[in-house]
């Protein structure tokens, strides 16, 4: 799979753009605040129907304007699709493949599956375990429908159950409808943490060679899903915790506290590990991500790289090249003298400069 053209119309700081992409590598470079992660961001959205940044559609449209567009061509097992994605200030978006609209979200998910790299995700070792729960929802969500719908659903109950608990407050007969949500979320959680854990258990095959390769063998790494519940003790435990739920007005137990914990020869490297250690684990962590989506999809995703060349040392910066030459890859950067100098074959240079784009002579 890969991307053939992206077309934006009032989004963020474009007016309006149109640029082509071949299937190997692109790279859009200028200064800072130019407009160089907006591509990428358009690109994800147009993919998974989500922001990167996390980012609601209001704040995406360009300013004083009402709507932006995307439209996205890519092309899958040699057949061309178009992705149209129409972002409304005051309503949800509206999505058509093909021309024909979709109703759910997730019937987008999967067409052309997407890897963001960016700085941010060289600190989710260190940082909370909200970032390493939204690595994995991003991408067992574009590569797992059951997942999603299981993971939508889930999150649905536990808005339920959290607003009843703080109606409980004024109204204690409420308590005996607590029952309810309690089945939905046990239902659908447990499904969200038997996939959690099988793709944990798939990255951590693939995580160990690449660490191993970048480390030179002298370190090992491993990835451990950190349950905050057990599916056999999940509705004990739900039970047992009512009365910190209702205290707290929320629900305190459940695979929306879960996360993932990393070791290097037996050693936590969020808490003991140097940066170095803890940043190295972060780019084996990606690079297995890639890995893994290929042997799933039995194809290659397309990789977004933001700016995240200047934050490697030459080892790192040269393993990550040496690990994208088959995958289309749009990069952003503000000098390219490192890719030129790399041996990769790059398709297509961008100068990108205050929300305009021009394609420069390689």
């Amino acid at each position: 799979m890969f991307i053939d053209s992206l077309e934006l119309s009032k989004y963020r700081n474009y007016e309006n753009l149109n640029i082509s992409f071949d299937p190997g590598i692109t790279i859009l470079y200028g200064d800072n605040a130019q407009g160089k992660t907006n591509i990428l961001e358009a690109l994800y959205i147009a993919g998974t129907t989500k922001s990167h940044r996390g980012s609601k559609d209001k704040d995406i449209i360009k300013f004083d304007e009402e709507e932006a567009h995307i439209r996205l061509k890519t092309t899958k097992n040699d057949i061309g699709h178009k992705i149209d994605v129409h972002l409304r200030k005051n309503k949800n978006k509206y999505i058509a493949i093909d021309g024909i609209s979709i109703k759910k979200s997730g019937e987008l998910l999967g067409l052309i599956n997407m890897i963001f790299f960016s700085p941010e995700d060289l600190s989710i070792i260190k940082n909370g375990p909200s970032q390493r729960r939204r690595f994995m929802n991003l991408e067992l969500c574009q590569l797992n429908k059951l997942y999603f719908y299981n993971y939508i659903n889930y999150n649905k109950a536990l808005e339920q159950r959290n607003t009843l608990l703080k109606q409980i407050v004024s109204d204690n007969k409420l308590k005996d409808t607590l029952d309810i949500w309690d089945d939905y979320i046990i239902q659908y959680g447990t499904e969200v943490i038997k996939e959690r854990q099988h793709f944990i258990d798939r990255l951590n095959e693939i995580v160990k060679v690449i660490h191993d390769h970048l480390t030179g063998g002298r370190e090992k790494i491993e990835i451990k899903y950190e349950k905050n519940v057990s599916i056999e003790d999940y509705e004990k435990v739900l039970q047992k915790k009512r009365d910190i739920d209702m205290r707290y007005q929320s629900t305190q137990t459940g695979p929306h506290r879960d996360d993932m914990c990393f070791y290097i020869n037996g050693i936590d490297v969020r808490t003991y590990g140097s940066q170095g250690q803890q940043r190295t684990a972060a780019l084996s962590l990606k690079l297995a991500e890639i890995e893994l989506v290929k042997s799933i999809i039995n194809d290659t995703p397309v990789l977004l790289l933001d700016d995240v060349m200047s934050e490697l040392d030459s080892n790192r910066r040269n393993y990550l090249l040496e690990s994208i030459k088959d995958i289309q890859t749009v990069v952003t950067c503000t000098g390219y003298d490192d890719f030129i100098k790399s041996r990769l074959t790059i398709d297509k240079i961008y100068e990108v400069i205050n929300g305009s784009i021009k394609e420069m002579n390689i």
